[in-house]
């Protein structure tokens, strides 16, 4: 599987990224079937592993991490992402009042020892800010992702869901190149592709990855946007030789501007499939064919 390079880092992610916020929704949570998991992943050379420290309110990386601790020469095949800032109501925090973001360097820096200690490893390949934080103080914000960097417990930063304000404003405060923004994208979620962040995200070097890119399983309901989209992935699909929602990965994956996609599946049958993701073929003409029957109207 092709891979590609990081913003402006030397870090190589993989074309799909699997993401694990299902990890512990799963009805068997062991090693074991965690290791299946990670090896159909690794077996078609999808190597990156996308984590949040509140998935699974504060389970799955712990789930993770002991097949990595079963087995400690995984980690030198895989990259593993998390995300931090986002302090959940939980009842492992019983003293909160609310859910709250949090990007103090005290936190950042605790939040990144417990993700180390949960998944078994020394280091992250990719850290990102989870969410934006009106209250964030970027100088100090930026000077503790810079000595994450430094101290070699992070090999890169970036954020999600930020707005081109937002990630400029805390570059603008760190030594270090922030190197990816992970948005929710796909055909019911368009909006990066028209308010000028993917174009920005290119013009300042950031990896555009999408979370969500079949809208949580909405895009094959039953509304008007999926219902004007479901015979023409049918058609593609049956053209192909593919299934329907690969052809709706497939839409992000012919964009110019290589989005990584953040795939996630609990389903072992489906996993061992998601390369096949990478052999559809969207053409111009057909990738707008989409997008207006998502948008319901022509293009202007």
């Amino acid at each position: 599987m092709r891979t590609f390079q990081m913003g402006k880092s030397n870090l190589q992610f993989s074309r799909l990224v699997y993401g694990v916020w299902r990890l512990a929704d799963a009805e068997d949570t062991s090693i074991k079937h965690v290791r299946e998991k990670i090896d159909l992943c690794l077996d078609q050379g999808i190597t990156t592993f996308d984590h949040a420290d509140i998935y699974g309110d504060y389970e799955c990386e712990k789930l993770f991490g002991k097949a990595l601790a079963d087995d400690p020469s995984l980690r030198s095949q895989m990259q593993l992402i998390s995300k931090c800032d986002i302090a959940l109501m939980s009842d492992k925090f019983s003293d909160r009042r609310v859910k709250f973001y949090d990007t103090s360097a005290e936190y950042v820096r605790a939040s990144v020892e417990q993700s180390l200690q949960n998944l078994s490893t020394d280091y992250l390949d990719l850290l990102l800010i989870h969410r934006p934080d009106p209250f964030m103080n970027a100088a100090e914000t930026g000077a503790a992702l810079d000595q994450l960097i430094d101290s070699g417990k992070v090999k890169a930063v970036g954020v999600s869901n930020f707005e081109v304000w937002d990630w400029r404003l805390l570059q603008a405060n760190m030594r270090h190149p922030l190197v990816a923004n992970q948005v929710e994208m796909s055909l019911l979620q368009r909006d990066a592709f028209t308010n000028g962040n993917l174009s920005a995200m290119q013009l300042d070097s950031l990896t555009p990855m999408a979370w969500s890119p079949l809208g949580g399983g909405a895009l094959f309901g039953d509304t008007p946007e999926t219902r004007r989209l479901a015979p023409i992935f049918e058609r593609l699909a049956q053209e192909q030789g593919a299934s329907v929602d690969h052809v709706a990965l497939a839409w992000l994956l012919a964009h110019s501007a290589n989005i990584l996609p953040v795939v996630g599946t609990n389903n072992p049958s489906r996993i061992k499939s998601l390369s096949n993701i990478l052999d559809i073929e969207i053409d111009r003409e057909t990738w707008f064919e989409l997008w207006t029957a998502a948008a319901g109207q022509e293009v202007a």
